[in-house]
């Protein structure tokens, strides 16, 4: 009995631990720890559960609202680095990304089998991010943003690839436009994770 009540506390604490870090990296709070906005994971799951029962419209529109928090919260990047190297990463980014969504579009390689590799990169970009919150260790800060510019690389080719063919020529409007929303902020998350992790590469800093 000890150890089934021991077990049961740690499957308990586990829980809490996993609770609160997703709560952390979900939602955005202000200084009184009021929650005033969604990250990118927040952003994925509130539309993921809610989209079926939005319009496209109101989806729109969440996207919209989401997109200008989101550069509300990258305008900090101008008082760490340089605008000349924000703007040469950035058509860097937007150079790589072009040639890796558009080899994902064209591309006769199944690529469904990466899905399951690249989540798990993901979730162990997110654990090493927050276990670094704690150590502040420069390298393990450049080992999570070079495995997470090839992870997004990857994601960016593989999610096209996905986007592509989920979509059914007998979709009515409203499921064609939620899957375009959803096929938006997926390419939307991974342009901006791979120009965030490249800039703490190569950005020239203040």
């Amino acid at each position: 009995m000890l150890r089934v009540y021991n077990y049961m506390a740690i499957g308990l604490a586990i829980t809490g631990i996993a609770a609160m870090a997703m709560f952390q990296l979900a939602v955005v709070q202000d200084a009184s720890g009021a929650v005033v906005g969604l990250t990118g994971i927040g952003a994925v799951f509130f539309l993921s559960f809610r989209i079926s029962k939005m319009s496209v419209a109101a989806a729109q529109m969440t996207f919209w609202v989401f997109a200008a928090i989101m550069g509300l919260s990258l305008s900090s990047i101008f008082l760490v680095y340089t605008a000349e190297s924000i703007t040469r990463v950035f058509f860097i980014t937007a150079a790589a990304f072009g040639g890796l969504s558009l080899w994902g579009y064209t591309t006769k390689k199944d690529l469904s089998g990466w899905g399951s590799f690249l989540i798990m990169g993901l979730i162990g970009i997110i654990i090493a991010s927050i276990v670094n919150i704690f150590l502040a260790s420069s390298a393990l800060q450049f080992a999570v943003s070079v495995i997470g510019v090839l992870v997004f690389a990857g994601l960016t080719a593989y999610d096209t690839q996905r986007i592509k063919t989920m979509y059914y020529e007998g979709d009515s409007a409203d499921a064609a436009g939620r899957k375009a929303i959803m096929g938006a902020l997926s390419l939307y998350l991974n342009f901006i994770n791979m120009f965030i992790m490249l800039l703490q590469l190569f950005g020239q800093r203040e």
